[in-house]
């Protein structure tokens, strides 16, 4: 008989349960993760790639965001994988954005700390050369922002937990139920003494109520990417324009930001009302991901809006010239979203048994620091 035995259960192999395992490993404890699918397959390997620090809540939150992107680093180094320390630029062609940005400077010493400053099209210029200059009032600068390749990230992230530290990874295996201390799975039961539920989307299976009690939605995106810009091409910092700035948490206080939604509102009331901002990131292999939008429900219907993904490129070509902009690939996401304003869910149900989720856009961004506060040393 197999020796069915562990410190801690994970179930969910996307980044949020890789980094519960991560964190327990590094503990000392003998890991077991579970993925019911033959391999990860929803919003890790959906997304930008992006550790976004500078788009994160002020204080412990954007904290969190730079631990998270030191362990990316760490693990990088060890592992090979691809991740390009290529910071961020918001572009401001308006006014009123160049307010938001600098009223973010001026009131957030940590950024600033962390070498955030306002620079010119010029500047901008030589940092991007991708970046629309024509009409460029100013930009922010952001060094703290790490570009990763998600759908090589996550394998690799797997595979590290796996060889540095004996992580014992059960993909195609469904956990059924969770009876301290059985796990019961669909390859038998496990005997731990802990178990960490980091399911993402599927929030039915376990602890259903825990889910329906938080008022959590499904967001459902919209995504593109194109194909390799070139060899050896690198797009340097990853791109954003001013409706970034209605999205991130980072700049809900800004006072200047009203005048901005009141703009945006009036003037592209089709992006405000699909919940689009456009983001600008690369692979490993120089292909460029573009995105997204954002729609908010429990169930979604299974189609894409070539009206939105249009919307998208048309703000798209407001602020950044792609060397070759056709478009490869077109897909979806889906993840759980607090509408409440929390960055994340974390509760136990019962006696060992702690539920993860919630992260929300930011699972890339903020999984590691997350997953460290909760396992601790």
């Amino acid at each position: 008989m197999p020796d069915n035995r562990a410190d801690t259960a994970v179930i969910g192999g996307g980044i949020l349960g890789l980094a519960h395992a991560l964190a327990a490993a590094r503990r000392g404890d003998r890991v077991v993760l579970f993925e019911r699918g033959e391999f990860a397959a929803g919003a890790s390997i959906r997304n930008f790639g992006m550790i976004w620090a500078i788009g994160q809540q002020r204080g412990a939150i954007y904290q969190r965001a730079l631990r998270s992107r030191e362990i990316w680093l760490e693990i990088a180094a060890k592992s090979g994988m691809w991740a390009a320390p290529t910071g961020s630029l918001h572009l401001a062609r308006h006014p009123d954005e160049v307010a938001v940005l600098e009223e973010f400077v001026a009131t957030t010493p940590a950024a600033r700390e962390n070498g955030t400053t306002m620079i010119t099209a010029a500047e901008t210029a030589a940092r991007s050369s991708v970046a629309r200059t024509d009409g460029l009032l100013a930009a922010l600068w952001s060094p703290t922002e790490l570009n990763v390749d998600p759908r090589r990230a996550i394998p690799a992230v797997a595979a590290h937990l796996a060889d540095e530290y004996g992580v014992e990874l059960r993909f195609g295996t469904t956990v059924r139920g969770i009876d301290l201390p059985t796990v019961s799975t669909t390859a038998g039961d496990w005997k731990v003494e802990r178990a960490f539920v980091c399911s993402g989307n599927d929030f039915e299976t376990l602890y259903p109520e825990v889910f329906a009690d938080s008022g959590a939605l499904r967001c459902k995106l919209q995504m593109m990417r194109t194909g390799p810009q070139g060899p050896d091409w690198q797009l340097g910092p990853m791109l954003c324009g001013g409706l970034t700035l209605l999205h991130y948490a980072a700049f809900d206080d800004c006072v200047a930001r009203a005048a901005l939604r009141d703009r945006m509102d009036e003037q592209l009331p089709f992006h405000r009302e699909n919940g689009i901002h456009v983001l600008l990131s690369q692979t490993a292999d120089g292909r460029l991901t573009i995105g997204d939008s954002h729609a908010y429900a429990m169930t979604h219907d299974p189609f894409e809006s070539e009206e939105v993904n249009h919307a998208v490129l048309d703000y798209l070509g407001t602020f950044a010239e792609l060397p070759d902009p056709r478009i490869t690939e077109r897909w979806t996401g889906y993840y759980p979203s607090l509408r409440d304003g929390r960055t994340d869910l974390v509760v136990s149900p019962t006696p060992g048994v702690t539920v993860v989720n919630g992260v929300g856009g930011a699972g890339m961004t903020l999984s590691f620091g997350l997953a460290e506060e909760n396992i601790g040393g």
